[in-house]
């Protein structure tokens, strides 16, 4: 598939030739369900599909979510942060969005320090 990223997106990419990290967030109830990655053209077939798809880091190539587990994400907005470095995806998750089956990829507390509250 051949799709390019929208002349004004891309001018707004800090930098459109680097890997860009995507938060996926279900639209509805605000939960956080992944962090991912795109590039220009993941993103730009995002853009045109409104599926989400993203960047394999391990493997080098596009992916959509859900293609392979039928766990996909209706994209229903994109927002690009401040810096133009980073992407929030808002989501329709079809299934658990997390690999392992959960709901949410993250999903594996860290405890703060109970003497200092967390705080240093």
């Amino acid at each position: 598939m051949s799709v390019h990223l929208p002349d004004d997106v891309a001018a707004r990419l800090k930098n459109s030739e680097e890997l860009i990290p995507t938060i996926a967030q279900d639209h509805k109830s605000g939960e956080v369900l992944m962090l991912a990655y795109m590039n220009a053209q993941s993103l730009a077939i995002t853009i045109d599909t409104g599926r989400a798809t993203y960047y394999s880091r391990s493997r080098s190539e596009l992916w959509e979510k859900g293609a392979a587990s039928g766990h996909s994400q209706k994209v229903i907005s994109i927002s690009l942060d401040c810096d133009g470095d980073a992407l929030l995806l808002q989501v329709e998750q079809v299934g658990a969005a997390c690999h392992t089956g959960k709901n949410s990829c993250f999903h594996n507390p860290i405890s703060l320090s109970t003497e200092t509250g967390g705080k240093k």
